[in-house]
């Protein structure tokens, strides 16, 4: 999977099975350089990107993705947007499911099936890189 950089989170919603992160979607983030010339937009590969990985820091999953199911985009995600990031884990079956949205918008959704379960138990802090380059 690409790693591209995470985006600043502005503001967290934390417990044991569900996560809301507020993002801010800079725009001079290296994913917009080239996608697309007449405007930029967030790449479906840089959201699944950081909601895989930060999936991964938040619930102690590693990067082996097994399946992506009912992926889905519905609305473009442009330089300099906040956005909503949620989260929910199925540990019992291996799965995250995400989403983001701004409140009155839903901008892509979909859910991760990972090939191991969790190695830890609780959501980790987001600033630890060991955690961070696991996934």
């Amino acid at each position: 999977m690409i790693k591209s950089s995470l985006p600043p989170i502005l503001h967290s919603n934390i417990d044991m099975d569900n996560i809301e992160l507020r993002l801010l979607v800079a725009a001079d983030l290296e994913s917009f350089k080239g996608h697309f010339p007449e405007q930029a937009v967030l790449p479906g590969v840089t959201q699944l990107d950081w909601a895989v990985r930060l999936g991964c820091q938040y619930f102690g999953y590693c990067e082996a993705v097994a399946n992506l199911e009912v992926l889905k985009f519905q609305q473009l995600i442009l330089p300099g947007q906040e956005v909503t990031l949620s989260i929910s884990n199925n540990a019992a079956k291996g799965k995250l499911t995400f989403a983001y949205s701004d409140g009155e918008n839903r901008y892509a959704s979909g859910r991760i099936a990972f090939d191991i379960s969790p190695v830890n138990s609780k959501p980790s802090d987001t600033n630890s890189s060991d955690e961070a380059s696991q996934c």
